[in-house]
């Protein structure tokens, strides 16, 4: 299975630490972000990794490489502008193939990846969803059964991991658009599966939230 980490996006949550640096190049306990999830995703037996630049690109570009020194394969997908997250997945399909994927949120720290298996026949998405944080306590979606809901009692947070089928995508144009609708339509057929996790999981998009994730790591 390949990955695909997006990595993008303009960081403005992330100003004034953006200003100068891309969001992905941000250190945290001694190492870019990037890098702890190029090393995750080693660890986890995945070999090639497609990752979405636009912002600053050249400066992650020459800071990351090619990845042999993460023990990874990586390919580059410019994009000119950010296209949201699902305009850059189409951008990357010719990278990613026809076969699902994992996709991994540039600005999230997550101790868990989900096996390709997790994705069962006929289904587009499998997502990894996790406690509500105080900063978005309403959540995202419900899981009843492992099945992922746009509506229900008890919803959780989208954790910024998936695994995608490409068929997701399909017939989508080749410009800027979000994911979520394309997510939200297949959750109405029955399409998406999920799992709670409630281990360690992190929305790095703040100063503040990035220096809380410096301070756990350091303990």
């Amino acid at each position: 299975m390949k990955a695909m980490i997006l990595a993008a996006g303009l960081g403005k949550r992330m100003r004034p630490l953006t200003d100068h640096c891309p969001k992905p190049l941000l250190p945290v306990a001694g190492k870019p972000l990037i890098v702890h999830h190029l090393e995750r995703l080693q660890r986890a037996g995945i070999e090639d990794v497609i990752i979405n630049v636009s912002y600053r690109a050249e400066q992650i570009i020459q800071a990351i490489g090619d990845g042999r020194a993460y023990g990874v394969n990586i390919q580059w997908s410019h994009e000119a502008t950010p296209l949201e997250t699902g305009g850059g997945i189409q951008k990357a399909l010719p990278l990613l193939g026809e076969e699902p994927f994992l996709l991994v949120n540039g600005d999230v720290w997550c101790d868990y990846l989900p096996a390709n298996t997790q994705l069962k026949r006929g289904d587009l998405a499998h997502l990894i969803l996790v406690n509500n944080p105080d900063h978005h306590p309403k959540g995202d979606f419900a899981l009843d059964k492992g099945r992922v809901l746009t509506q229900g009692a008890q919803r959780y947070t989208y954790a910024g991991v998936s695994i995608i089928h490409p068929r997701l995508l399909a017939g989508q144009p080749t410009e800027a658009f979000a994911l979520a609708p394309l997510l939200k339509n297949a959750m109405n057929e029955q399409q998406v599966s999920g799992e709670h996790f409630a281990g360690h999981w992190v929305d790095v998009g703040t100063p503040e939230r990035l220096a809380a994730l410096e301070q756990f790591l350091s303990q």
